[in-house]
């Protein structure tokens, strides 16, 4: 049993390289079907932070440079623009990055609860393709736990923020106050409504809505009690508004440099504060050359998660002890549970050559007793049971070694199991 994991994340890359790996969901499929051609079982997490795969292989030798290759053929990227910025952990070190990155560990902002659902959705699809079996299902299953015992055993998400609640903080020091300023959300998905929950929390009254499906705009606008615009009037609803939060799916650029010179020139020059939390991005950068506009992107927020990260750093020492120990655990609970299936396998695969062996030696030894027959049978049984049960002993053994799972594969392959 074999595990490795590959990826990058906002600790690794950029937003632009992270957006050019990206995978949409309606793709999801096809693309773990491609990697699980190659390999036993795959998973994909592919967040506006992260793109990772997570697998059970055959082999580690070549395992890391054949993903990255795959990843290439998959986005249609050349290596060279991304391999550099990958991390490999293999074993009890990919388990234990799975467990950290599912307690919000591993997230810009520690302790945010959105991650979990996220990899909850990624595992739904996964089993949905088939593309994971026994091992990650295990995995994944542990991490979700691990992950519960970590917020109810620290305080990690006692305050907790999400990059939606670091946009609006990060408004708040732009403007002297928000309660007298509107705002524009554009998109109608989970990260949106958790944008408005925070302008709304912070005072913020006036909240404009607008999507491309008029229908979802008009929902959670009635939900918010706000007001829902058409999207194509986008431009027009920019001008009264000040603040300006987008959370797309759009794989292109939906606000450019015009759109906000034209806004700008309705407002007189009052400043506009833009935050653009998708991946890939709705808003051009370029706007950022306009006098009192200001924009943001997921990387831009990092200075104000670093300080929720220092605050949050004393629980999330906790929680890392519970993860290693989490970790270690079900690590050594895996590996002992891999033998005993080998251990069966073996078992049935002699037992089914001595029986094929005994009927080929009674053909050819002619008429015997029942007696003779039952004798002869126990003397080969007994010559393979007691050569094996060394074997056996040994192969326990293995478990508890940092290789140990790496020989009991090559004597699965030595078996033909």
């Amino acid at each position: 049993m074999l595990i490795q994991l590959i990826g990058l994340s906002h600790k690794t890359a950029s937003v632009e390289i992270r957006e050019r790996l990206h995978i949409e969901e309606a793709k999801l499929p096809s693309a773990l079907q491609r990697i699980h051609s190659t390999v036993p079982e795959a998973m994909i997490f592919s967040t506006c932070n992260r793109f990772e795969i997570l697998a059970r292989v055959d082999e580690l030798d070549g395992a890391a440079e054949r993903m990255s290759g795959l990843i290439s053929e998959i986005r249609e990227i050349p290596q060279q623009d991304f391999e550099p910025l990958l991390y490999t952990y293999t074993g009890p070190e990919a388990v234990r990055h799975v467990f950290r990155v599912a307690s919000s560990l591993d997230s810009m902002v520690i302790g945010e609860p959105q991650i979990l659902g996220q990899m909850k959705q990624f595992f739904a699809i996964a089993q949905h393709e088939k593309t994971i079996a026994y091992t990650l299902h295990a995995i994944m299953e542990r991490a979700f736990m691990v992950a519960k015992k970590v917020r109810s055993e620290t305080l990690i998400a006692g305050s907790a923020v999400s990059v939606s609640s670091v946009a609006v903080e990060l408004a708040s020091k732009i403007f002297d106050k928000l309660e007298d300023k509107t705002a524009l959300v554009i998109g109608a998905g989970e990260m949106s409504v958790l944008a408005i929950q925070h302008l709304q929390s912070h005072g913020v009254k006036s909240i404009l809505v607008t999507n491309r499906t008029p229908q979802k705009a008009a929902e959670l606008a009635e939900q918010i009690n706000g007001r829902a615009v058409p999207f194509e009037d986008l431009s027009t609803c920019m001008a009264e508004s000040d603040i300006v939060i987008s959370s797309t799916g759009s794989p292109t650029f939906i606000l450019k440099k015009d759109h906000a010179q034209k806004a700008m020139s309705s407002r007189r020059n009052r400043p506009m504060f833009f935050v653009d939390i998708a991946v890939p991005r709705d808003i051009d950068p370029q706007i950022n050359e306009i006098d009192n506009v200001f924009l943001y992107d997921i990387d831009d927020l990092q200075s104000v998660v670093e300080k929720n990260r220092q605050q949050r750093q004393k629980e999330a020492e906790r929680a890392e002890e519970i993860i290693t120990r989490e970790s270690e655990l079900f690590w050594s609970r895996l590996k002992s549970m891999d033998i005993a299936p080998t251990i069966r396998e073996i078992q049935a695969r002699i037992e089914q050559l001595r029986k094929h062996e005994i009927e080929l030696t009674l053909k050819k030894m002619g008429a015997l007793s029942d007696s003779q027959k039952k004798a002869l049978d126990e003397l080969a049984f007994s010559l393979t049971n007691k050569m094996l049960q060394q074997s056996y002993s040994e192969l326990r053994q293995l478990a508890n070694q940092p290789d140990g799972l790496e020989k009991i594969e090559l004597i699965r392959k030595l078996f033909r199991l």
